[in-house]
């Protein structure tokens, strides 16, 4: 199957070595990666900012980059969440109503389509550690991504799965909001680390490294014994 990479900003900026891994695990699953280097932003940034026409504006380009039929594929719940659930209403009632249709149907998260499209769960890695995953709003609340790096998890030799209170809970980050509201964001971010390390956690695992980020932030800054790691990054895990 051929499938259409999408980077998302955060892991083109910050976390190239996420992008890499996502390619790399792609292609252990049988696929034949696209990559379009002419790819920008989804919009979502601007979308939640209120800029909404510069938003639709920069979601138009993304439809034009991501035209065909290939399942879209990204290491990003947030952003498969943006295309999944703005895009509809974004374009309704216009010219670009049937692509942005089109391109919602075959949009998937990294884990989500791995685990419910292709039916891939073991891809042969390794990690001795003790990890809680943390649910990231964008993959659970817009696209129900909740079991799928579940069982990803599950199948990786050596790594023990726990559940941390509240996985479900905001960790604060949520793009301007971060900015905005600094210390609510700092509490919330506070919050998961704590959980995660109530349970034994030696790492927090999300779909998104935005995530990621906020919470690693507070890790360094407190010095706390836990670290973070993206759904793509943990599965390459002990390759040779």
């Amino acid at each position: 199957m051929e499938v259409s990479l999408f980077i998302p900003c955060f892991i083109d900026q910050v976390f190239p070595e996420t992008g890499i891994n996502t390619v790399r695990v792609l292609e252990k699953a049988g696929c034949k990666v696209d990559y379009n280097p002419a790819q920008t932003c989804c919009g979502q940034p601007a979308l939640n900012a209120g800029f909404r026409d510069e938003s639709k504006a920069i979601a138009e380009k993304f439809l034009s980059d991501f035209k065909g039929d290939n399942p879209v594929v990204t290491p990003s719940g947030s952003c498969a969440g943006m295309i999944c659930g703005n895009y509809p209403d974004l374009f309704k009632n216009s010219i670009n109503h049937n692509p942005a249709n089109n391109l919602v149907a075959r949009t998937f998260e990294l884990s989500e389509f791995l685990v419910d499209q292709l039916g891939v769960v073991d891809f042969g890695a390794t990690f001795n550690h003790k990890v809680a995953y943390h649910d990231a709003c964008g993959a659970l609340r817009e696209c129900g991504v909740k079991s799928s790096p579940r069982k990803l998890l599950e199948k990786i030799k050596g790594l023990e799965l726990v559940e941390m209170p509240y996985s479900e809970t905001c960790c604060g980050f949520g793009g301007t909001f971060a900015v905005k509201f600094e210390p609510i964001s700092v509490s919330m971010a506070q919050q998961k680390v704590d959980n995660a390390l109530s349970v034994g956690a030696e790492y927090i695992v999300s779909t998104d490294s935005s995530c990621l980020m906020h919470i690693q932030g507070y890790i360094e800054k407190h010095n706390l014994p836990i670290a973070t790691i993206s759904i793509a990054d943990i599965l390459v895990q002990g390759w040779a």
